[in-house]
């Protein structure tokens, strides 16, 4: 067989890359060997008669040879991500990412102490699915059943994580709230509809299984944020028609008090350019979503409108929604209309309690990440726990009586 002509350039970039690799390789053992020749030869001083001067020196060659390893792994790196097509806007993106990541290191140190407390139970399995897993954040103090939030995490489909919600679980659980944090197959393990599965299952476990921790079965709430926020309301309306149709459920829509949406665009067919835009490639989300004839399928604020599933408002629970006004990964204005608004609209058109709360000058994650981590007084932590304590007097005064939550990172968060 001929080999094709313009395989002759991929096969010099490769040679080029590996003989810069090598000859980046020789150059640091030259190095150390040089350092090796001056020792033997009486340069170097030796270690019993200036122990200190020895150290230095190693401690200096040490660091010295980690800078370039470093440097070497960094340059090669960026040449393979230029390779790939991933330009210098690209890059700096990435390095303004990392540096936002390391402002926010304190908190996050603070969370992972937090984390491996007693009052945290980790990876309880609720499936038998890869990452059926969740952790649950308990109060102190289980005197009585307290109320539940299911919380589904996000993470544009592929990172999403259930330890991305312990911030929020450790603060919930101050205010004596059960936090049950789910993970689920990100893709390209699943698609949108093995982790819509995964949710399901994870919130029908809580319900059956929660009272063994202490939790209230009879007072759960489903939260979702970003990408959890489409996941967890599409599997609210999907369980609720499954229920409708008399199919085999393992829970009831009535077991869940209310749904709280958190900066969660519902309505996937307006997303499509922007998301390609914000670097979530077209072929990648439509692989996610089966492909872009599927959209409607899981977009909330289709399904609610179709004539043929209008008897699950009967069954639906409270909905309300959380968004910032200057959140521009799920833009506020599409074509200059708040998808959040739109689809508070529809619910209400249709029948469902549901209510829209926006937060002015609050970003994508401010609310569930920057907010938590500032401390002190938040609106939208104070609104949630409020609801949920609306008809318990005694969790309300104590609530009132509980300390000031403390600043977790640097003044820039």
């Amino acid at each position: 067989m001929t080999t094709p002509t313009n395989s002759f350039p991929v096969e010099s970039r490769s040679s080029t890359a590996y003989m810069k690799t090598t000859d980046t390789s020789d150059s640091l053992r030259f190095r150390t060997t040089a350092v090796g020749n001056a020792r033997n030869s009486g340069n170097v001083s030796p270690a019993k008669n200036t122990p200190c001067m020895s150290r230095s020196q190693s401690f200096r060659r040490d660091m010295g040879h980690v800078a370039s390893e470093t440097y070497l792994i960094t340059r090669l790196a960026f040449t393979l991500l230029r390779y790939l097509g991933l330009g210098r806007q690209w890059m700096l993106g990435l390095f303004a990412l990392l540096l936002y990541a390391m402002l926010l290191l304190p908190g996050f140190l603070k969370g992972l102490f937090d984390f491996v407390s007693s009052q945290v139970r980790r990876s309880i399995v609720y499936g038998d699915q890869p990452r059926n897993r969740l952790d649950l954040y308990l109060p102190k103090d289980i005197d009585c059943p307290k109320p539940v939030i299911v919380f589904v995490t996000g993470g544009a489909w592929i990172i999403g994580y259930k330890a991305w919600g312990a911030l929020l679980g450790l603060q919930l659980a101050e205010r004596y709230i059960i936090v049950a944090s789910i993970d689920y197959r990100n893709f390209p393990q699943g698609t949108i509809s093995s982790m819509i599965e995964d949710v399901s299952q994870g919130v029908s476990f809580v319900c059956k299984n929660i009272s063994e921790y202490g939790g209230d079965p009879n007072r759960i709430y489903l939260m979702g944020q970003s990408a959890g926020a489409r996941i967890s309301s599409c599997a609210l309306f999907l369980q609720a028609i499954k229920e409708l149709k008399g199919d085999s459920i393992s829970s009831r829509i009535s077991n869940i008090k209310a749904y709280f949406g958190l900066s969660g665009g519902k309505h996937y067919l307006l997303k499509i350019v922007h998301f390609a835009r914000r670097g979530l490639h077209r072929s990648i989300f439509s692989s996610i979503m089966k492909g872009e004839e599927s959209l409607k399928r899981f977009s909330p604020e289709i399904i609610i409108e179709d004539p043929n599933v209008r008897n699950v408002i009967s069954i639906m629970p409270p909905v309300i929604l959380f968004h910032g006004t200057e959140d521009f990964t799920i833009p506020p204005h599409a074509n200059f209309v708040s998808c959040s608004i739109a689809f508070v609209e529809t619910l209400k058109r249709v029948g469902v309690l549901a209510e829209l709360i926006l937060f002015e000058g609050k970003a994508h994650t401010d609310l569930f990440i920057q907010d938590p981590l500032r401390g002190g007084k938040d609106e939208l932590f104070d609104y949630i726990v409020g609801y949920i304590h609306a008809d318990d007097v005694d969790a309300l005064s104590k609530v009132a009586m509980a300390p000031t939550r403390k600043r977790l990172c640097p003044e820039p968060c």
